[in-house]
């Protein structure tokens, strides 16, 4: 089975597809990463993929609307909606320290989901949106975004970088749950 989720290697999407297929006992499954909600729809639209998995809603940014708008434009059928919790972590290059952090990137879920952190302990920097998770502590690491930059992602998207964790579990909410859903062309 050909998956194709809304996320880079080591974002919340990864491992919401990995749930996914554990639980619907799933075994033999390969990921595409499409990055975007649109991607997704458009690839199980197109059956280039045979099942979407993407973010509609979280228990503290509210809904995905990325994901809402490409909904409008594709008709699928839904499979399952399904919960995961979602543990962000302020993910740096090794040996950075916090005052040297100006610059924060992530998806704008994920800096909505921890704004009120970033208020109280970096109000003064600057946010800058990202298309996914994992990709902007790729960006990061590939210094495509200026020394002193940290990302919001997975503690995975981290690991498989080989970069530091510098605060884990920022998420504004202890419990902070994301629904996805996982679909197959109509």
């Amino acid at each position: 089975m050909k998956i194709g989720l809304s996320g880079n290697i080591g974002s919340f999407s990864e491992e919401a597809t990995d749930y996914y297929c554990q639980k619907e006992n799933i075994k033999d499954y390969q990921k595409e990463y499409l990055i975007s909600a649109e991607k997704a729809l458009a690839s199980v639209e197109d059956g280039t993929v045979d099942l979407g998995i993407f973010p509609i809603e979280n228990s503290n940014g509210g809904i995905v609307y990325e994901a809402v708008y490409a909904m409008a434009k594709h008709l699928f059928e839904i499979q399952k909606m399904f919960e995961i919790d979602i543990r962000h972590n302020l993910i740096v290059k090794p040996g950075t320290k916090k005052e040297d952090i100006k610059v924060i990137a992530s998806h704008p879920q994920a800096l909505k989901q921890c704004r009120m952190y970033i208020k109280q302990h970096w109000p003064d920097a600057e946010l800058k949106e990202w298309s996914d998770t994992a990709s902007a502590v790729k960006a990061v690491k590939e210094s495509e975004l200026p020394e002193g930059s940290a990302a919001i992602a997975s503690s995975k998207a981290a690991e498989i970088h080989k970069m530091e964790i510098l605060e884990d579990g920022i998420q504004d909410l202890k419990f902070n749950f994301t629904t996805f859903l996982a679909i197959t062309k109509k």
